[in-house]
């Protein structure tokens, strides 16, 4: 039988080196990451007993780094910024008593510049050096520059989005600078110089209306989460963060034109599920760090978990609650677009920091409870996170 009961907790965090076209191969970064974990948790190689994986293979890494024989090994083959789901699917082995010990491992390296998405090169047909044919949904919007994501996810869900509640440029360019100020207090962000207004205002459009300010910054990085049982959690060296509750949301396949609602997508249905998994409400929630792909998806995530009403995102962060000292510090790492495009695992691992106390000046005084997520259009996750209370 297995025990649905168990109690899970961040044991321990870790990133590679972090940059843009780094030297080293995907097995150093990956090494980089999970030993900086494992030294966060006090803890060696023989402990783990699993792996969850998104941009690298679970039983390869296994392999490299002398973890077999596991109890649970998970890859990702979802194409998108799937930490989450990684994350998820790990707490879920950890929680059933699949396995006791295990990591959420996320590999990303910076895109080579002008290559197409992915599922446009999925789609293709015919000789790598000759002309190239784009088969199903994707010949509609591929000739277009349609099936890029910052197009098919950035701005048409942000041009529905301000078209619907008339949320303004200058809001998400204030979004973008407090962001931007806390990100000068982190010293793993890759961009810390200060950002003003008419700075954003004037950054060039990439999918109008969003700019290149609105958007993750690519790098090379490995994260890694290491997620046990609070029992073991309890006996490791730094105090253990509980995840409270946990959820996934999927409403349509990749394709982003047959959403319902550009601006209720997935992102709504997760929120609604991870809090019927909780008493807490959104008003304990002390820090939140939410996905920020592209600014919209933030503004989104703010208002289905809860934190303010539909299409008041702008407001709320233009009257000053997101920035350290407001009600709800939000993404207090700088988040994506500043940290670097870490596809949901620095949200992950800054929350579990903010809960340890370990922010430095960029803490949130007295902070118990926190919120983190990933994704949205076609599927999205989240995670609340408390202290060991």
């Amino acid at each position: 039988m297995v025990n649905a009961s168990k109690r899970v907790a961040i044991a321990g965090v870790g990133y590679s080196e972090i940059g843009r076209r780094l030297p080293h191969s995907d097995d150093e970064l990956v090494r980089q990451a999970v030993t900086a974990a494992l030294d966060d948790a006090g803890m060696t190689t023989s402990d783990i007993d699993g792996i969850g994986t998104s941009g690298g293979v679970a039983l390869s890494i296994g392999q490299l780094l002398g973890m077999m024989p596991l109890n649970w090994f998970f890859t990702s083959t979802q194409i998108g910024p799937a930490f989450s789901e990684t994350a998820v699917m790990t707490i879920s082995a950890v929680a059933s008593g699949v396995c006791h010990t295990a990591l959420a491992i996320r590999l990303i390296r910076q895109a080579g510049g002008g290559r197409p998405s992915l599922e446009a090169m999925a789609a293709m047909t015919g000789p790598p050096d000759g002309p190239r044919r784009v088969g199903g949904d994707q010949q509609w919007t591929a000739p277009f520059g349609g099936s890029m994501p910052a197009t098919f996810l950035g701005g048409l869900q942000m041009q529905r989005y301000m078209s619907e509640f008339g949320v303004t440029q200058e809001q998400f360019g204030v979004h973008a600078t407090i962001q931007r100020e806390h990100a000068a207090r982190n010293p793993d962000a890759l961009l810390r110089d200060p950002l003003t207004l008419d700075e954003y205002l004037a950054s060039r459009f990439v999918s109008k209306p969003v700019r290149l300010l609105d958007c993750d910054y690519p790098c090379d990085a490995v994260s890694c989460v290491i997620f046990t049982t609070a029992e073991r959690a309890r006996d490791l060296r730094k105090p253990p963060v509980l995840v409270e509750a946990w959820a996934m949301a999927g409403v349509s396949d990749l394709d982003m034109t047959l959403l319902d609602d550009f601006t209720a997508n997935s992102v709504a249905p997760c929120s609604e599920a991870l809090w019927s998994r909780t008493d807490l409400r959104p008003s304990d929630v002390d820090t939140a760090h939410l996905y920020d792909g592209f600014s919209v998806i933030c503004f989104e995530w703010l208002e289905h978990l809860g934190f303010c009403g539909r299409g008041e995102a702008g407001a709320f962060v233009e009257e000053g609650k997101t920035r350290l000292g407001g009600s709800l510090p939000l993404n207090t790492d700088g988040g994506a677009c500043n940290v670097g495009r870490r596809h949901g695992a620095n949200f992950c691992i800054e929350a579990a920091r903010q809960l340890r106390g370990e922010a430095g000046p960029r803490q949130v005084p007295g902070a118990e409870v926190s919120v983190w997520s990933n994704a949205s259009g076609a599927f999205a996750g989240a995670a609340l996170l408390t202290t060991d209370r």
